[in-house]
């Protein structure tokens, strides 16, 4: 049987993150398995899988690193979840002068920001999560709470498709689907957050993580086995500053 370890994968866009668990259970035969940083099933990136007990005790503390994303924004389009899954709520036309405001737009979502959950978010409230309540209809207020962006940078744009790709480098907790709404909000356009990738969670990255794609393949428990990371290592990389 596996030792215990951790698995860093890179899921692609699509499935659920719990499914990525499921598919590394049905590898190792292992039951005890978590993930450390919920994707969402339209986002793609770094997903650490903590596979038996020493691992999954882990998880608290591999969550607190700061992360590192790529975000594509949509501007012009606004939509309930604030990311391409939800409902489209309305439609503006976006201009050259929206992407010549952009810099300074983003000037304002550098360094300390205070946000609010999503409604639709995995936030929990009395135990449940808020998509649970959003889903019925009922949208759960939660207090702001502080978060930093490190680092914020434009990496393309694509005015015939109104379209922003970033960099963000942040802490914890950071909604980037928020970020992406409230850039909207303030260039005047409207924007939601189109696509998702997690680069980096504190000292992990995805280049070395294992296509999620192999975890369906014959062969799967052989590459869980090459690609996870012993738990000692795992907490001595958790120990630098």
């Amino acid at each position: 049987m596996l030792d215990p370890g951790v698995l860093p994968v890179d899921k692609p866009a699509g499935p659920s993150s719990f499914r990525m668990v499921q598919l590394v259970r049905r590898a190792t035969g292992i039951k005890k398995v978590g993930h450390a940083g919920t994707l969402d099933p339209f986002a793609s990136g770094l997903l650490l899988v903590c596979i038996g007990r020493p691992a999954t005790r882990l998880v608290d503390r591999l969550m607190v690193g700061d992360k590192e994303y790529e975000a594509t924004v949509q501007l012009g389009v606004t939509t309930a979840t604030h990311d391409p899954e939800g409902e489209i709520l309305d439609r503006r036309p976006v201009t050259a002068a929206h992407f010549d405001a952009l810099e300074a737009a983003l000037d304002n979502f550098r360094g300390e920001l205070w946000q609010s959950p999503p409604a639709f978010s995995a936030a929990k409230h009395q135990g449940k999560p808020l998509y649970s309540y959003a889903r019925r209809g009922e949208m759960i207020s939660k207090p702001p709470r502080r978060v930093l962006i490190h680092r914020l940078e434009v990496v393309s744009r694509d005015h015939r498709q109104h379209r922003v790709v970033l960099r963000v480098c942040c802490s914890k907790g950071t909604y980037i689907r928020s970020l992406a709404h409230d850039l909207g909000q303030a260039l005047g356009c409207g924007a939601h957050l189109a696509a998702l990738r997690r680069l980096a969670s504190g000292d992990f990255r995805v280049e070395q993580a294992l296509a999620g794609e192999r975890l369906l393949e014959p062969q799967a428990a052989a590459a869980v086995a090459a690609g996870a990371l012993p738990v000692p290592e795992v907490e001595g990389r958790l120990l630098k500053p």
